[in-house]
């Protein structure tokens, strides 16, 4: 029986920690179904996945998509965003064949691409496989700004035709626009590893005391009300981000750094609740452990409107305004969030479903 390690390449797009930790949560998951180890091209930084304790992986620092610029967590910069696609697209073929030249070395034998289209024609160029894997794509949210920014029409066009190419296409739950593909999974979330007693003790957070995360994903925040959290003394608040550098305990707040060394899924699983912006990875954490979630749709971006509907059907929460946020009034809120009951666990994650096809679909190509 061969037991020689088989190599994926992963192209993840960069905008936020979202991409990456769907990601990795399917490569987790792999790693649980057999010997595979893992090529990460993505400027999303190499900590993240040290810390969602990935093993077996080569982070290779590359620019492979540009996204969305962000001047806020919640606040897009569209100029900023048609800049830097001027200066990405249309591919340069030297990268793209450079590229393909180095996953052949690396002897890949399929790339796998969170929304970066450049993986897809990399694998073009390599003679590999390719997997797209996405709630969204970029075109599909351009489309929203076009009113605003008709320059985005011509990066739409570019970005149809690489997504096009995909050899495999697969969605993960919620899904923004449907499509024919062979697999749609469930929400896609990295899992749980310590016990909520384990990472209450770690932040010296009493059993019994309600505990409310806030996140407001990779992007830098300004949390201008967090003096105002201090009116809830009951309550412990859980702020990644709220800290520069090094984890502070404040009366009722624990204000950790983004890199701070605590696993956000197990910061989910310990709290009662969770604030933060509408996204895809801390929905999915959410949903895993069952929490309610009280959600920050993002105004102009396409995304929120599909997630807020998945809460609203499938989950306990509700829906914090962007102004509501912004001005603090939704501070009102936190004993009715914090009194919604925790649900059941889901029984499947979408990473175990979608591991589980990659496997059979290498299987298949030997």
């Amino acid at each position: 029986m061969d037991t020689t390690p088989q190599s994926i390449a992963w192209f993840i797009t960069p905008h936020g920690f979202g991409h990456a930790a769907r990601a990795t949560a399917v490569m987790l998951a792999l790693q649980k179904l057999g010997q595979f180890n893992f090529h990460i091209f993505t400027q999303s930084p190499a900590w993240f996945f040290h810390e969602s304790h990935l093993t077996d992986f080569t982070y290779h620092t590359c620019l492979t998509d540009i996204g969305l610029v962000q001047k806020t967590s919640l606040d897009e910069d569209l100029p900023g965003s048609l800049h830097r696609l001027e200066s990405f697209y249309p591919l340069d073929p030297s990268v793209v064949v450079n590229l393909a030249e180095q996953v052949k070395r690396l002897e890949c034998r399929l790339i796998v691409c969170d929304i970066a289209p450049l993986g897809i024609a990399v694998a073009q160029a390599a003679g590999l496989r390719s997997i797209l894997v996405e709630n969204f794509t970029w075109d599909w949210i351009y489309e929203g700004y076009l009113n605003s920014e008709p320059a985005f029409d011509k990066y739409i066009k570019i970005l149809q035709s690489l997504f096009e190419r995909a050899d495999v296409h697969i969605q993960t739950e919620p899904v923004c626009f449907q499509r024919g593909v062979p697999l749609t999974t469930h929400p896609v979330s990295r899992p749980i590893r310590s016990t909520r007693q384990t990472i209450r003790e770690q932040l010296a957070i009493p059993a019994g005391q309600p505990t409310l995360l806030i996140t407001m994903g990779g992007i830098e925040t300004a949390f201008d009300y967090i003096t105002s959290l201090n009116q809830f003394p009951d309550v412990c608040f859980i702020i990644p981000g709220g800290s520069s550098a090094e984890i502070r305990h404040q009366n009722n707040l624990r204000l950790l750094p983004h890199h701070s060394g605590f696993y956000h899924p197990d910061l989910v699983a310990a709290s009662d609740a969770i604030v933060g912006k509408l996204g895809y990875s801390t929905l999915a954490e959410a949903y895993a452990a069952g929490i309610p979630y009280g959600h920050i749709p993002r105004s102009r971006f396409r995304e929120s409107p599909p997630l807020a509907d998945y809460v609203a059907a499938k989950m306990r929460g509700m829906q914090i305004s962007e102004e509501s946020y912004l001005n603090g009034r939704w501070i009102e809120s936190i004993p009715q969030l914090i009194s919604l009951s925790v649900g059941a666990r889901p029984p499947v994650n979408g990473a175990d479903q979608l591991a589980g096809w990659i496997s059979a679909y290498l299987g298949k190509e030997i």
